[in-house]
């Protein structure tokens, strides 16, 4: 990687760090917390692109995993890819990725494709990693994660719909677009 994407990948990961420090919403019938890191997962592959997006999501939970309490309500260390939130966790390099090559693959980004491939491949990633993980370690069953995890699924849509927003408007600019584009070719 070359200094600038260096730059960008830790800016992103600390950009999550940040994030982190709006506390979570707990909620009594689950352990997973609504937090705003996900919008930070979504702008990570919309904005850096597929490897550096997945790097900066790489990098921020090697930071949690030894010790920084970097996720939402200070959480951190390896405990945390133990517990409940573990597959949503372990979901966000891989979500990063997908986001960016696809974004990536658009010659002219519309806001639609972006709030479609945020929503779709995005959060439904998430969830698709997340759900079950959480339903393992909890020793419920997957149906019963699944209607759980269907609380989370407003506040979802509107950081899917601010993260679109984000990434259309930064992808103008020259520099966004043009990274984002080469990020794809060396995928």
């Amino acid at each position: 990687m070359k200094l600038l994407d260096i730059t960008y990948v830790a800016l992103l990961a600390a950009f999550m760090g940040a994030l982190g420090f709006v506390p979570p919403i707990m909620l009594s019938f689950t352990p997973v917390p609504i937090t705003l890191q996900t919008f930070g997962v979504l702008l990570a592959g919309g904005v850096l692109g597929a490897k550096r997006g997945a790097w900066s999501m790489i990098i921020f939970l090697l930071l949690v995993a030894a010790g920084a309490p970097l996720l939402s309500g200070g959480r951190g260390g390896f405990a945390v890819f133990l517990g409940p939130s573990a597959g949503y966790l372990i979901s966000w390099p891989i979500t990063a990725l997908c986001l960016g090559y696809l974004i990536s693959r658009f010659s002219k980004l519309r806001l639609g494709r972006i709030l479609l491939i945020n929503l779709t491949v995005g959060i439904l990633m998430m969830y698709i990693i997340g759900i079950p993980v959480q339903a393992f370690i909890m020793h419920i069953k997957l149906t019963d994660a699944i209607i759980t995890s269907l609380v989370y699924i407003p506040g979802d849509i509107l950081k899917a719909t601010l993260a679109s927003y984000l990434v259309y408007r930064l992808a103008k600019s020259p520099a966004i677009k043009r990274n984002l584009h080469k990020n794809a070719e060396t995928l």
